[in-house]
């Protein structure tokens, strides 16, 4: 499984937002700048982001982006699926997608991707945004 530049970029842009989460409303170019991130490309992003109820929005000279959230209560795994969809390995694993393979009843492989498709929302699901913006600030003191 490859993740996409929508699911990488648009991690990294949530946890600027976590880091940045007690200065309210972020504009989407200093995320830009600060994640060297198109912002005609984050604002696509932010759009996913926005319906699927991850982060709120203002407009006006106060405005950006800010979390619907605490850091803490974002997984990885919600932003993920928010921008890329299912994370398992193949198609007739997914959660979303009801098996239309006619060998899927007698499939051997099966088990490999469904504990690869376990095993990748475990991970995602256990790490959330406060864990990282500790992970920066750990990063950050070393420097």
């Amino acid at each position: 499984m490859k993740l996409s530049t929508r699911g990488r970029y648009g991690l990294r842009a949530m946890l600027d937002l976590a880091i940045h989460y007690d200065e309210g409303y972020i504009p989407l170019r200093h995320i830009a700048e600060r994640q060297d991130i198109s912002e005609g490309y984050l604002e696509q992003v932010f759009a996913m982001l926005k319906k699927e109820g991850l982060v709120k929005s203002a407009r006006g000279a106060q405005g950006g982006y800010k979390l619907s959230d605490r850091p803490e209560n974002i997984t990885v795994g919600m932003i993920l699926r928010t921008l890329e969809g299912s994370l398992a390995p193949v198609d007739c694993i997914a959660e979303s997608n009801p098996t239309t393979c006619s060998r899927y009843d007698r499939c051997v492989t099966k088990l490999i991707w469904e504990m690869m498709r376990d095993s990748i929302n475990d991970v995602v699901d256990s790490m959330n945004l406060k864990h990282l913006v500790l992970e920066y600030e750990n990063i950050d003191s070393n420097r």
